[in-house]
């Protein structure tokens, strides 16, 4: 990695970068980690395939009925007007008919079970009248009609599941489906994250004036247990430039991913960027977006580094940004970025042109059943109780002023993040 990579100016704050630059800019750096494991298809939740998943059986494996019915031959009912056939026998899911249906003849049929061999079409139950072991039907039915051929949802052979999927609930049951008892997932990735400050205290100790709790190692907990990674919570680093060195050192040896808030900001008086400097190769840049301007990236030995800004809306934005798309990638994910759209917000919102504003925003349904959405009220990086009322960032672009009640906002859900 590039110690110095250059800055492009932006449009809005010259020698800035835009969030999509910054975020085209970590993505050419980082790539998949390497290593990979064994699982059984239970412990594959939420893993990322290795590999690609190959059917090694065709599905369905053979053709079968797709409602209950009688199994028959079109040719017998290729004629206009009623045609009567004789009922030999029932095919059941699982205990097939195991005679030739001739002509002349049906089988009584279950839903799923093996169409018998001689019969090419599955008349439903409510088309026909049954008088004992007949059956009457009033129309014609064509060939292969209600029946489900070989191979009709998968064929043998064919790639099922494309390496960089993420396993969720279908895929289980797809590949359970396919007999498939174990698959190649990669590997765990391993985060280390720290806050940096005198300032801050954990959850439980008492605070003394001036002091705050650290809330940004909680939320980043948060954030990383749902994508599934290793952490190593490294607590509160004082201020101290041993210390500092120290933590970073530790966190560059024990984890592919390491991630600090606070420090980053242009004349802060602490360690963090004296150390990074000695020890890595990292850039410091001003994003044109709002919260989160001050971003840290680069690497440290072996380890990739993010360090962001104190603010905690500010370490969601970002980390939700950049870090997420990134660590993403190095799980081997294919599909990186998430879902926004548009939809019409109810209230005007306040922005000033110049940077890319993530506001967060309250998505619900209107009495039309429409989706709209709203601000969650002040907007401060600082205000973290906004972000827990949220379930959505309002993307308003660097260009634009104050937003109109009434107008198309792009939104990203949470839930997609």
């Amino acid at each position: 990695m590039s110690k110095d990579i250059p800055v492009i100016n932006c449009e809005t704050d010259t020698g800035w970068l835009t969030v999509d630059q910054a975020r085209g800019r970590i993505l050419k750096q980082v790539n998949p980690v390497n290593g990979y494991e064994r699982v059984a298809i239970r412990e594959g939740l939420h893993r990322i395939l290795a590999h690609d998943v190959i059917s090694p059986i065709s599905v369905p494996p053979y053709e079968n009925s797709a409602m209950d019915g009688y199994a028959v031959r079109a040719a017998d009912l290729s004629n206009p007007g009623d045609t009567r056939l004789s009922v030999i026998g029932t095919a059941f899911a699982g205990i097939p008919f195991d005679r030739l249906v001739n002509q002349g003849e049906a089988v009584r049929i279950m839903t799923g079970a093996k169409l018998p061999t001689g019969a090419d079409a599955v008349v439903m139950q409510e088309q026909v009248q049954r008088d004992g072991d007949n059956i009457t039907l009033t129309r014609s039915h064509r060939t292969g009609e209600n029946v489900r051929h070989i191979g009709e949802d998968i064929k043998a052979g064919a790639v099922v599941l494309a390496q960089g999927k993420i396993i969720g609930p279908a895929e289980l049951g797809l590949l359970a489906s396919l007999g498939v008892p174990e698959i190649t997932v990669t590997r765990k990735l391993r985060v280390a994250f720290f806050s940096t400050g005198d300032e801050l205290r954990a959850v439980g100790e008492p605070l003394d004036d001036g002091q705050i709790y650290d809330s940004n190692r909680y939320t980043l907990h948060g954030m990383l247990r749902e994508l599934g990674v290793e952490m190593l919570d490294m607590g509160v680093i004082p201020d101290d430039r041993a210390a500092v060195e120290a933590a970073f050192l530790t966190a560059a040896g024990l984890a592919d991913v390491f991630i600090t808030s606070g420090g980053v900001s242009v004349g802060e008086a602490d360690f963090v960027k004296e150390t990074l400097e000695k020890l890595g190769q990292v850039n410091f840049w001003k994003i044109s977006m709002k919260p989160g301007k001050p971003l840290a990236f680069g690497r440290v030995r072996e380890a990739v580094f993010f360090g962001l800004p104190g603010n905690p809306v500010s370490v969601m934005a970002t980390y939700y940004q950049f870090v997420l798309p990134a660590l993403r990638k190095m799980l081997g994910q294919a599909q990186l970025t998430s879902l926004t759209f548009k939809v019409v917000c109810k209230t005007r919102l306040k922005k000033h042109p110049g940077r890319t504003d993530f506001q967060r925003g309250i998505l619900s349904r209107d009495d039309h059943d429409q989706l709209v959405v709203d601000a969650t009220g002040m907007q401060g990086s600082h205000i973290l109780s906004g972000m827990s009322r949220a379930n959505c960032f309002i993307i308003l672009p660097a260009e634009s002023g104050d937003i109109e009640a009434g107008s198309l906002v792009e939104v990203q859900p949470f839930s997609s993040l």
